[in-house]
């Protein structure tokens, strides 16, 4: 087949199609549908009977980083603040102690099992530090699956802002394998500038995105989303100009983002939801293409030894000295270490390997790919039933229903009340996202001297207008009293 544009979206659209359809059926048998997309990449490459070839490390690369920025923005959307607020503390000793101790313990197993460098070990061990938040939840929901306490936003948020750190300690260990040269102690300040200044970063674009969301004013409501998109990829790229942390950036953009009052705040999270599955499948049926399943057998026996210590020794290592001080339940600290799924983002980070010319790149790539493929079927056909085996986890209609959820969700409306806006009025003369309106009410309708208005954030209450308003219950309606008198 002669590879023209039109065959290049015909195969891309049909390893699409097969992915999704493969995926629904996944939830069934509780295989996480990053394996299967995974597989299907194999399937379609050059090894496989779609036989298409595809062997650039740099383009892999490129098309993973810019999934990676919809994946990161779309779970920091996601992510509640009342939900991680009480768990804060142990999701952030999670996903920055947690990772270097996964790292380093794993770092210096390979050195001792393998032939590799101690920094060739650590650069390994850095690669596969990272947890997928995406296939975790996925099983969980596949099996109707709720969990005890705050075990949830736990791994919600460390699984959402533990890739940074993976990806700052992948790019330290890699210098130093690049330039032999230099010191461990010279990876410090590169740590501390890419944290610190990602972290500020994030926070500052965070803030300067929502006054542009609220304040221009778009003809279109599909052109928000579009918005967003674009300030998202200014935050990354921007933040990785000046020396920060670009991944790190747009994850607590997206938090401080999510948790604000924006206009059209529900379009732009349903397009975010959807984007975010459509650059999961991109990116693992990409990786899956970029595999040669001959080149990973030699390594199986190494390979297998690796995941298991991560698995069993390292994962729980990091898990449980970065909790230490932390008051929590043994079966809960054992959960959180079987959590540890390894997804599609170390396989990306071993591009960088590869992309630098390093001795042992393909191994290490190899090697990682095999550690992400085994640690899926291991633990991610397992997390449901260790779930029940420690006793932290829920049947489905126990399962805490979190506000962001009943805000997405079309829960009919059970009451609903006239009001009338008077010149006292707080709300006059300021827009409806300006007013912190409840999440739990929406103005239907607003009638404004005969005229009866479809309102949306951007709408400006005015002195006279009669809000017709629905709510949930009369709590909600008391709230959006309180929220138009204050």
């Amino acid at each position: 087949m002669n590879l023209t544009i039109e065959n290049i979206v015909l195969i891309g659209s049909v390893l699409l199609f097969i992915s999704i359809v493969v995926g629904k059926t996944s939830y069934k048998f509780g295989v996480p549908t990053l394996l299967l997309f995974l597989g299907i990449g194999m399937l379609a490459g050059s090894e496989g009977v779609g036989g298409i070839v595809f062997d650039d490390p740099k383009i892999a690369q490129f098309i993973g980083v810019v999934s990676l920025n919809f994946i990161l923005f779309a779970g920091g959307l996601d992510t509640s603040w009342p939900a991680v607020k009480p768990i804060l503390k142990e999701g952030i000793l999670l996903s920055t102690l947690g990772v270097l101790l996964t790292a380093v313990s794993l770092g210096v197993f390979v050195h001792f099992v393998t032939d590799f460098t101690i920094y060739e070990s650590l650069l390994l061990g850095s690669i596969v530090s990272s947890t997928d938040a995406a296939a975790v939840f996925s099983i969980l929901r596949g099996k109707s699956l709720a969990l005890k306490t705050n075990l949830r936003p736990t791994l919600e948020l460390e699984s959402g802002s533990n890739d940074p750190m993976a990806y700052v300690l992948t790019i330290a260990f890699l210098s130093l394998v690049v330039n032999k040269d230099q010191s461990l102690m010279s990876i410090i300040p590169l740590f501390l500038q890419q944290m610190i200044l990602g972290g500020a970063a994030g926070f500052g674009f965070g803030k300067l995105s929502k006054l542009v969301i609220n304040k221009i004013k778009l003809d279109f409501e599909g052109l928000y989303p579009v918005l967003v998109i674009t300030l998202m990829f200014i935050t990354f790229s921007a933040t990785d100009f000046i020396g920060g942390n670009g991944f790190l950036a747009i994850y607590i953009c997206a938090v401080y983002l999510g948790n604000q009052d924006l206009i059209h705040k529900k379009t732009i999270f349903r397009m975010f939801d959807g984007l975010a599955w459509l650059m999961q499948i991109v990116l693992f049926l990409t990786l899956g293409l970029l595999v040669f399943p001959s080149h990973v057998v030699p390594y199986i026996g190494i390979g297998l030894t690796i995941s298991l210590f991560l698995i069993f020794v390292a994962r729980p290592i990091g898990v449980f000295i970065s909790l230490m001080f932390i008051k929590m339940k043994l079966r809960r600290r054992f959960y959180i270490s079987w959590v540890g799924l390894r997804g599609a983002v170390p396989i990306v980070f071993a591009t960088y390997p590869l992309l630098a010319g390093i001795d042992k790149a393909h191994v290490i790539f190899n090697i990682v790919f095999f550690i992400s493929v085994t640690s899926v079927l291991i633990q991610g056909t397992t997390l449901a039933l260790v779930a029940k085996w420690l006793h932290v986890g829920l049947p489905e209609k126990a399962k805490r229903i979190y506000e962001k959820e009943k805000f997405l969700a079309e829960i009919p409306k059970a009451v609903m009340k006239e009001i009338v806006i008077t010149p006292q009025c707080f709300a006059v003369g300021k827009k409806i996202v300006d007013l912190s309106f409840p999440q739990n009410a929406i103005i239907a309708m607003i009638k404004r001297e005969d005229v009866y208005i479809t309102p949306n954030g951007s709408t400006v209450i005015k002195d006279g207008d009669t809000m017709v308003v629905l709510s949930d219950n009369m709590e909600g309606l008391d709230k959006v009293q309180e929220c138009l008198n204050q």
